[in-house]
């Protein structure tokens, strides 16, 4: 959990760990209400419990705006907001939920207006396991880097991202960008994956110049208000020398 509130849930039992709960542990636990960033998280031949399982047992499940099937693809920074409204109408706190859409809001809003008329900076984004690499081109991964001032360099429009929002890659196919995104676990990760892009692209400009921005990968999950602090840690890294207030 981010640092701001992992103190609130010292106490709270965790299952699953880096991966999501099976079914046999999510039901055990007898969950009243379980969310979820995307439908992968109840896809049942992965061994999670499904939507309908869920019910069978009487659990509530809600899926992410931005995260289900039919929005996946095209999912945006903005969906959180429809998350929001509907988490407080569910949990009967619709104004702690105004509150956060409001300073949510007002965060994308003062990136908005700190970039405006920059040019943006060409930027990929891509994923590194071991000496696997993957770009991400679609989803509201994509969006992020929109908002943050991002020129993309994968898009929605490319063949690779047609069913997918990512695509694994050669290093040779990867195009020369003035900067570059990566999602990270921990520490761990994101020193592995530093250490891989320096090797692999020593004369890239985005390497070159220590344009590498990393982001915790539970950021950039649907349906979290980490999407708006990414938006923003991406944004102050591409334009260093502009003001965010």
């Amino acid at each position: 959990l981010p640092a701001d509130v992992a103190g609130l849930a010292a106490e709270v039992p965790v299952i699953g760990g880096d991966a999501p709960p099976s079914r046999e542990e999510l039901l055990a636990v007898e969950p009243d209400f379980v969310y979820s960033p995307t439908t992968y998280e109840f896809t049942a031949e992965q061994g999670f419990a499904s939507i309908e399982q869920l019910a069978d047992a009487g659990v509530a499940a809600y899926t992410a705006t931005g995260g289900c099937f039919d929005r996946r693809m095209e999912g945006t920074v903005d969906d959180l907001f429809i998350d929001l409204d509907n988490l407080g109408a569910i949990f009967h706190v619709e104004k702690e939920a105004n509150d956060l859409i409001a300073s949510s809001q007002a965060e994308l809003a003062t990136v908005d207006t700190a970039i405006e008329g920059q040019d943006r900076p060409r930027v990929a984004q891509v994923f590194v396991e071991g000496t696997t690499l993957t770009a991400i081109g679609a989803g509201i991964e994509y969006d992020i880097l929109q908002r943050a001032g991002a020129d993309n360099v994968f898009t929605p429009d490319d063949p690779a991202f047609a069913d997918f929002f990512a695509a694994e890659i050669t290093p040779e196919s990867l195009a020369a960008p003035d900067a570059l995104v990566f999602a990270v676990t921990d520490s761990a990760h994101e020193a592995a994956v530093r250490s891989y892009l320096a090797a692999t692209f020593p004369d890239m400009p985005a390497v070159r110049d220590g344009r590498l921005i990393a982001v915790p990968s539970t950021d950039l999950f649907p349906g979290t208000l980490g999407n708006v602090s990414a938006v923003r840690l991406i944004a102050e890294e591409l334009y260093p020398d502009a003001v965010f207030d």
